[in-house]
């Protein structure tokens, strides 16, 4: 509520208003005043009033009336009105109170009484203020967790529910804008996998993809990477975005060999059941455009490069257990990982033989 608190003073009478004007004008407070019901709903729209002294009869259109349209209106605040009349009647103050007014005052109006009458409704009107001012702020604290919770959603389809935390945290930029970075890709999928889908049940299949699927989620969220994109039984995983991180090269690398220990039990287990299915993956190195790519209501988080054709090809000449990687990567983990070299590979899309190597252990202590 405003300071000091603005009163509308209606009465058709100009001998009325000039002394409720007069007394209240005394107290401290801003008065406004009206003719007549018309002019007291225009000035109602046009000052918000904290509180209005409302005479019941008057030409065009009386109190009552005055008192019900304003109620009726929904865009106007709460302001309290009080009925000012020489109608004494005990049907009258029911009329005036069941028309939405909130105290009802007789002509001659008592000076000590109005002066009551008015700080009690304005002491109503500044707790129905604050209780208002509270529901806003609610509201908004509301419709923003709600926006960051979509959001928050929205980027643990991408990323790991820490780093999508430290995102809305504001720890890093809005990823899902377009960027270049240099990252390190992984893609991954399972030998045997078409044949085994040709000649096995739909449950079957689904099962063996669930297994999967969790399992090499978990050493994604782990080893804390990016899941770009999963496709049936292949997945592309990359490291260094959306936050920069030390060692994307190692990162990616002992998370394919976790993945290739983990699916060397599953694969036993798998093969128990007839399901002839291995594990092959393919790791690069380089720089590539990233961000959401798609269209409204579908959107998915990509990465476009060479890089990206490059893994995917890797893992593609990637034999069962194998894990094949670049020179580049090669050169980022060499302290890091035995290999062995399986020569000059000819990639499709690439025009250029590209040496390949497969890591054949992590060095021991890593």
């Amino acid at each position: 509520m405003r300071e000091p608190p603005r009163i509308l003073v209606v009465d058709d009478n100009p001998s009325n208003v000039d002394i409720l004007r007069a007394r209240l004008s005394a107290q401290g407070y801003e008065i406004l005043t009206a003719a007549d019901g018309e002019e007291a709903l225009a000035a109602v729209r046009d000052h918000l009033p904290d509180l209005i002294l409302l005479d019941v009869m008057m030409p065009k259109l009386d109190g009552i009336e005055v008192c019900r349209r304003i109620r009726a209106d929904t865009s106007l605040p709460f302001i309290p009105i009080v009925l000012v009349t020489a109608k004494t009647d005990p049907k009258d103050v029911v009329v005036a109170l069941e028309a939405g007014g909130d105290e009802y005052l007789t002509k001659p109006v008592d000076q000590g009484a109005l002066v009551a009458r008015v700080k009690s409704m304005l002491r109503i009107k500044a707790l129905q203020d604050t209780v208002q001012d509270w529901n806003r702020t609610l509201q908004q604290r509301v419709d923003e967790q709600l926006a960051q919770l979509e959001r928050l959603t929205r980027l643990k389809r991408f990323f790991s529910p820490q780093l999508a935390e430290l995102i809305l945290a504001g720890g890093t930029e809005d990823p899902l804008k377009s960027h270049r970075r240099e990252i390190i890709v992984v893609f991954l999928d399972l030998r045997g996998f078409t044949a085994f889908a040709e000649t096995s049940e739909p449950e079957e299949i689904m099962g063996v993809l669930r297994e999967y699927h969790a399992e090499m989620g978990q050493m994604i969220l782990a080893h804390e990477g990016t899941l770009e994109r999963f496709a049936g039984d292949g997945m592309m995983v990359f490291f260094n975005d959306p936050i920069t991180v030390p060692d994307p090269a190692a990162r990616a690398v002992r998370m394919a060999v976790a993945m290739r220990s983990r699916l060397l039990e599953l694969t036993a287990k798998w093969r128990k059941r007839g399901f002839e299915l291995d594990f092959g993956a393919g790791i690069a190195q380089g720089y590539a455009t990233i961000g959401a790519v798609g269209f409204e209501g579908r959107w998915d988080y990509g990465a476009i490069g060479t890089v990206t054709n490059l893994s995917a090809r890797l893992c593609g000449e990637a034999k069962p257990g194998q894990i094949l990687i670049a020179k580049r990567v090669l050169a980022s983990v060499e302290e890091l990982v035995e290999v062995e070299a399986v020569g000059e590979l000819q990639l499709k899309g690439l025009l250029r033989p590209v040496p390949a190597y497969n890591v054949v252990s992590l060095k021991s202590g890593e």
